[in-house]
């Protein structure tokens, strides 16, 4: 499971001869994502660019098959 959290906070100030207005909003947010099984977890990577998160979710390797050598008797 994936969970991003994180606060919004945003101003607005607007100026001119007659009046002078500032409107401020705040709020939190959460999101939570099911990875995927053959997500490589370990590898995991966000980066935070241009207002924008980016994670990065490599897929795991998956285990190689060795061969097995069985007798018959």
């Amino acid at each position: 499971m994936l969970t991003i959290q994180g606060v919004c906070k945003k101003e607005i100030e607007e100026k001119s001869k007659r009046f002078h207005r500032i409107e401020r909003s705040y709020g939190t947010f959460l999101r939570s994502f099911t990875l995927p099984e053959n997500a490589a977890e370990d590898r995991m990577r966000a980066e935070f660019k241009d207002g924008m998160l980016l994670v990065h979710l490599p897929k795991a390797e998956k285990p190689k098959a060795k061969p097995l050598e069985v007798k018959v008797e």
